[in-house]
């Protein structure tokens, strides 16, 4: 295995994620930041599985994508290839593998109650979970971001590929942001990470 995806994990995880993929001859590879994906999961024409991982996620959400991703592998091995990606036996498989890591030694004592309620019932991506996803950007490297539930209602701000928008109103969960260019109406989660423009 190698010793560098270990690097991206807790350390008091590397030694079950060793074991975890010792099992099966399964590829990991560490990819540079994808704006769309923190991980994906996917055969290989070879006939090998792949996994790739996002290098600027912090250690925590590094290892729940990894895992999310290992599940996918494991689901598809045992049920085959007609499962829905994030069906019944995706949720179920992910959960067996991330408890045994629910734990003090591995995640902050902050974020434990928060992952225990997510894999209740867990989702396609973290990042729909809110409480959870603030949690664990809250653990990142400090940066000149703004959440888009902190963006004060008529300001303007900017997404990472440059699109700008204007916030609106806050609906059950979402925020409802106007485009400037075209005027178009979007939703937003509230902790995406914009970057407020000075008007």
């Amino acid at each position: 295995m190698q010793t560098q995806l270990l690097d991206f994990i807790p350390a008091s995880a590397k030694q079950m994620i060793t074991e975890l993929l010792a099992i099966d001859n399964l590829v990991v590879k560490v990819k540079n930041e994808r704006k769309t994906r923190h991980g994906d999961y996917r055969e290989l024409p070879s006939g090998q599985h792949q996994i790739t991982v996002n290098s600027n996620l912090n250690c925590y959400r590094f290892l729940i994508t990894l895992i999310h991703e290992i599940a996918h592998f494991e689901a598809y091995k045992k049920y085959g290839k007609l499962i829905k990606p994030h069906g019944k036996e995706w949720k179920q498989t992910f959960q067996h593998l991330m408890l045994p890591f629910l734990r003090p030694e591995i995640f902050p004592s902050e974020l434990l109650p928060l992952l225990a309620n997510h894999f209740k019932n867990p989702k396609a991506s973290s990042d729909t979970d809110t409480k959870l996803a603030l949690a664990l950007k809250r653990l990142n490297e400090a940066n000149d971001k703004t959440y888009v539930f902190e963006v004060p209602f008529g300001k303007v701000f900017k997404l990472y590929n440059g699109r700008v928008f204007k916030q609106g109103k806050q609906r059950r969960k979402r925020f409802e942001c106007m485009e400037v260019k075209t005027g178009k109406l979007y939703l937003f989660n509230p902790n995406a990470e914009v970057e407020v423009l000075e008007q």
